[in-house]
């Protein structure tokens, strides 16, 4: 958490309540491996905002990483 913390700027404790919330939320699995977490990432949830509830949180994670996503054919 604190090399997160210093890659995005923010404090150490900021990064934890963020993952202590999407774990909350289901978009996490945490797993402890001796005396480190594992993190897992449900990438078919869909996001929480109204707005956005038709997206799955894949779509925005290859937005950030500037991957492109595969468009469903109309």
């Amino acid at each position: 958490m604190r090399d997160l913390a210093e890659r995005v700027g923010i404090t150490e404790r900021a990064v934890q309540r963020i993952i202590d919330d999407l774990a909350e939320s289901g978009y996490l699995q945490i797993e402890r491996e001796g005396r480190r977490n594992r993190y897992s990432v449900h990438e078919q949830l869909k996001l929480r905002h109204p707005v956005e509830a038709h997206c799955e949180l894949s779509g925005l994670i290859g937005l950030v990483l500037g991957k492109p996503q595969s468009r469903a054919r109309r």
